[in-house]
Order: structure tokens, then C-alpha cells, then sequence
């Protein structure tokens, strides 16, 4: 079968990887087109565009890069017309996905979504849309089932494909990590300000302004696949601060605490078992914009699925040196440490264990062939 998936950003790029590798298991004539990353192209297919062309974070960041979205929205249509796929797989990135949903639907394409929108955090007015033009929804948080259901929409829950990633990974040997990107041998806390320019470059001042202060640790950032480290050298102005690029997963097997800007990274590293404060610091204007549509008690996807405080967050305003240093010491405090482990082991529970891309990739291709019997 041939199939299209649009994914847009760097944890898309991951799932969307593990998914394709299950899909190719299952369909041994699989022909796969692709906007993605690395890892996608690394495991087959025909890359159309890569996701870092087509970043852009806040609703200001958007609105300044409308044009270059509409050509690219435009591009993407005329791709899928002269492929013609079986099924149009969307991964995340709702804003770009739902408009070629749309289009697609009414250009009888079957739709299929992997990884729902967040939209029991804002605008659950889209959800009538969804039902309109996605034929097919696989969900990996375990609340996301129940929260459509109230609207009558039936999806899967799939599982997280966290897990996945996290487990399928080999173990690294920590003496020779540190060796080869010549760390010491200090306790480690990682640094992750997120994968784009804007949050980085808000991020990772703040977080760095700590390393004075924690002298018996070291602080290594862990670089984003989508930038290079160029763009982090300026920050760095410490002898205590390392730089390691594109290893977040093995960076964090061997951290003692991590400061974490509010995304996925904030469940990888709960899943890695790594004490963790969660940070957040937007554009001013993006920031009053959502916190008028957003309607959510949290925003790490860590309290979230547990429903309640988990791990603290530092939002905004509440994001300077004095709390974050507090929040540091926390936890690397050895009470608050265990009950993080305790309460990691109980969120890793919910996710409902292994297998989440092979779960969604079999009744991805059931359906398409179901439907053509």
C-alpha cells in the first residue's frame, strides 16, 4: 500500500519513525512518503520536506509566517494528488495537519490520525472537525479515550510510543559516555530548554544562571537534533557547562536532575526516572493569548496524566533564578527524590506498557484492507 504521513517537529519525527518501521513489519509492499526527520528518513520512505523548514512557535511566530505556511499547506496538497496514497497518516502538528485533513477528506482520501491534537487543552470546538474529516484517531495519553467519548467520538488508545523508545534503546555504558564527550566525573543535571530557537534562546539564560550555585554538579545541555551548536555557543560562558547534540535519551540515563522546558521532554524524562522542575517562559503576547484559551490545571504532560502536582512548574513570571534555584534543591533533596521515583513508576503504569507504534500500525492496515474486501 502507499502511504502518506505528515509529521512536524522532532518528537513527530520519532514516533513517526518507530510507527513506519511497524508498518513496513506488516506490509511487506509498503511505500511510504513522508514529511518528517532523520529518523524517519533513516527507516525508509521518500522524505518531501524535513521538519525544520517549518518550524515555527507562538501564535506571533505564526502570524509573521502565514505566507511561507499557505505555500507550503498549497505544496503539500499537490504532492498528495500526484502520489495518490492509500491513506494519509497524520502525526501531532495540528494546526498544519487539520487544514490538509480537510482538504483531503473532501478529496476522498482516507484519513487517519496518530497522536490525537491537544484539543482538551484549547479550542474543543475542533473536535466537530475532526469528526468530520478524520476517519480513524489513535490516542497515547489514557484520558484522551474518555474525553471524546463525551463529544461521541470512538478512538483508540494505542499506548504511549515513549515507552517504546525508551525501552528499545540499548544501555550505555556511563564511563565511557563521559569519556567521550569528556565530562566529569560531578553528578550530572540536565538541561533541556526545548527544540526551538524562540524557547531556547528563553530558556536556556535562566537555566544557566544556576550553575554558580550548584558547584559540586556539572550542567550539560542537551542540544536539539534541529539546530546546531553554533546557535548554543553564545550561552555557554561557564567552564561548568558541557554541550552534547542529538543524545538526550543517553544524556538522561545518567542525570541526577534535569531542568526541563514543558513538552514531551517533560514525560521522557519522567519515564528516565530523573527528578525534574518543568519550565515555561513564552512571548508575552503568545503567552496572555493562551492563557485565555487554555483551560488546563497543568501544563506537563507529566501532571497531567497523573492529575495532580507530580513534578513543580515554573511558569512565566514564576520562571527566575530565585524559584528555579529552590525547586533545584528539591530535588536533589533525598525525600522529594523518592517520592518522584514512586510517583514516575505509577505515571509509567497508566501509559499502558510496550508496544503503542505496533498497536497503531496493525489497525492502520487492517482498516485500509478491511475496507477494500
Amino acid at each position: 500500500m502507499k502511504y502518506y504521513i505528515i509529521a512536524g517537529e522532532a518528537s513527530g519525527d520519532l514516533h513517526g519513525s518507530n510507527l513506519m518501521k511497524a508498518l513496513i513489519k506488516l506490509d511487506a509492499k509498503a511505500h511510504i512518503r513522508f514529511w518528517g526527520g532523520d529518523l524517519m528518513q533513516a527507516a525508509g520512505g521518500e522524505l518531501v520536506m524535513h521538519y525544520k523548514e517549518r518550524q515555527f512557535m507562538g501564535f506571533t511566530e505564526v502570524i509573521f509566517n502565514l505566507r511561507k505556511i499557505s505555500g507550503h499547506i498549497k505544496f503539500c496538497k499537490k504532492d498528495i494528488e500526484d502520489f495518490q496514497p492509500d491513506i494519509i497518516i497524520f502525526i501531532d502538528n495540528s494546526g498544519f495537519n487539520l487544514r490538509i485533513a480537510k482538504w483531503a477528506k473532501a478529496h476522498h482520501f482516507k484519513t487517519h490520525y496518530y497522536i490525537s491534537p491537544q484539543v482538551w487543552a484549547s479550542r474543543a470546538s475542533r473536535i466537530e472537525k475532526i469528526k468530520r474529516d478524520i476517519d480513524a484517531m489513535y490516542c497515547i495519553l489514557p484520558f484522551e479515550k474518555a474525553f471524546y467519548k463525551k463529544y461521541g467520538y470512538d478512538v483508540h488508545f494505542v499506548g504511549h510510543p515513549l515507552i517504546d523508545a525508551i525501552a528499545d534503546r540499548p544501555q550505555i555504558d556511563e564511563n565511557e559516555f563521559r569519556q567521550a564527550h569528556q565530562l566529569g566525573a560531578k553528578p550530572i543535571i540536565a538541561l533541556l530548554p526545548g527544540s526551538r530557537k524562540q524557547e531556547i534562546s528563553k530558556m536556556l539564560s535562566i537555566m544557566l544562571s544556576l550553575v554558580d550555585d550548584f558547584e559540586d554538579y556539572q550542567f550539560v545541555i542537551a542540544g536539539a537534533p534541529s539546530q546546531d551548536f553554533d546557535f548554543y555557543k553564545p550561552f555557554i560562558k561557564q567552564d561548568n557547562v558541557s554541550f552534547i547534540s542529538n543524545k538526550t535519551y543517553d544524556l538522561l540515563s545518567i542525570s541526577n536532575a534535569a531542568l526541563v522546558t514543558s513538552g514531551t521532554a517533560t514525560l521522557e524524562t519522567a519515564l528516565y526516572k530523573v527528578p525534574q522542575v518543568v519550565c515555561y517562559k513564552a512571548n508575552a503576547i503568545s503567552y496572555h493569548i493562551a492563557k485565555r484559551i487554555i483551560t488546563l490545571k497543568f501544563i506537563s504532560l507529566v501532571n497531567l496524566i497523573m492529575d495532580r502536582e507530580v513534578v513543580t512548574e515554573l511558569i512565566q513570571g514564576d520562571l527566575n533564578k530565585k524559584q528555579l534555584k529552590r525547586e533545584l534543591m528539591a530535588i536533589l533533596d533525598t525525600d522529594k527524590r523518592e517520592q518522584l521515583f514512586l510517583d514516575y513508576y505509577e505515571l509509567e503504569e497508566k501509559l499502558g506498557g510496550k508496544g503503542a507504534s505496533e498497536n497503531a500500525a496493525k489497525l492502520i492496515y487492517e482498516s485500509t484492507n478491511n475496507s477494500e474486501n
